[in-house]
């Protein structure tokens, strides 16, 4: 009996020794795209080690010539159709830098391969592409996560912190600013503008690029309760520079005991990614990535500590996720239980503006 337990001993030192030194290795990454502005995301990262691109498909053979991405990665690993790249490559996981109509082919690829996706927000351009999305990702049993920039806000964190421990007690009002002066105006590059600025392939303006923002930081704080109705108004404050989209939102989504107002705009004058959060004792200002404001009988200022890894940045929970070190809890702001929500918010908003009434969700 004591030899049993030994041997069962050590085949367990061996399995743990064996996962841990896959988990030590580079996930192996592909990328889907490189028309997305975020694509500095995945370039900025390249020499960090904790993952390698093994494959890029991407049918414009001019964005190949990406100075960074030409220098780290070798000429082989470039193919202009997705399936041949993932096939030949074989990633552990996909991120996409296409556009959002986009989003879903990528997945139909993946998933049957049992590839993980990660996609930049928003998940989808329709409720009927993310329902399908979400099948396949079921089918294959794949995860499919999606990107925020604010995710990785220690302040974000914070926030949330503060309003489940009860400090600012019962929440009444949620109030989130997304935006900057506009993608032209900022200088977004040609191959991004031409499908950022497409009703179709972006899904619309201003209302999908920040809205997506509010909705899904709105249904984290809410455990993933979907608003009772949204109602919207969208507009086009320069329509010389953006004729087929929206390039300022508001959308107002209706709890039974809270509402939030989400302020998306290319019309800012600032860049800005901030949110207000009131409750019946105080608020909480969120300012920045790192800069809070408490007011608790008076105002104090905080600022917010650095987040672990790997909820500190997207790659890294990429692939503690793929590896199986954390689990994707469904009320992640990443999660797709929680992007399905986003995307019915987005769509229910687009609709409110068209008839000019609140929408209700089921």
């Amino acid at each position: 009996m004591k030899l049993i337990k030994f041997c069962i001993l050590i085949l367990l030192s061996a399995i743990t020794t064996i996962v841990s030194a896959q988990n030590n290795k580079p996930l192996r990454l592909g990328v889907a795209g490189l028309s997305h502005g975020h694509l500095w995301e995945v370039l900025s990262r390249l020499d960090r080690g904790d993952f390698e691109v093994v494959g890029i498909a991407e049918k414009n053979m001019q964005l190949w010539q990406n100075k960074i991405l030409k220098e780290k990665v070798s000429e082989d690993r470039f193919f202009q159709d997705l399936g041949e790249m993932l096939d030949k490559a074989k990633p552990e996981a996909v991120i996409v830098y296409e556009s959002i109509y986009d989003h879903l082919r990528v997945v139909e690829e993946c998933a049957p391969r049992g590839i993980h996706v990660m996609v930049e927000k928003p998940l989808a351009t329709t409720a009927a592409q993310a329902k399908r999305i979400e099948e396949l990702a079921h089918k294959y049993n794949i995860m499919v996560l999606t990107n925020y920039e604010t995710t990785w806000y220690p302040a974000n964190h914070k926030a949330y912190d503060l309003v489940k421990s009860g400090q600012v007690g019962n929440v009444s009002r949620i109030n989130v600013y997304d935006g900057h002066s506009g993608p032209v105006e900022i200088g977004c590059g040609p191959e991004f503008l031409e499908w950022l600025t497409d009703p179709v392939k972006n899904g619309g303006g201003a209302v999908i690029d920040f809205g997506c923002y509010g909705a899904n930081l709105s249904t984290w704080i809410m455990n993933g309760q979907k608003p009772k109705s949204v109602f919207a108004t969208l507009k086009q404050q320069k329509p010389s520079v953006y004729p087929k989209v929206d390039d300022d939102a508001t959308i107002v989504l209706e709890y039974p005991n809270v509402t939030t107002i989400i302020m998306a705009s290319w019309n800012w004058p600032i860049s800005r990614k901030d949110m207000h959060i009131y409750g019946n004792k105080g608020y909480v200002y969120q300012d920045n990535a790192t800069d809070m404001r408490i007011y608790e009988n008076k105002e104090t200022k905080l600022h917010a500590d650095k987040l672990p890894e790997p909820y500190n940045d997207s790659f890294y929970y990429l692939k503690a996720a793929v590896r199986g070190e954390i689990s994707v809890k469904p009320t992640d702001l990443s999660s797709l239980e929680n992007n399905m929500i986003v995307v019915e918010i987005l769509e229910a908003a687009i609709k409110s503006n068209e008839t000019g009434k609140a929408v209700k969700l089921n």
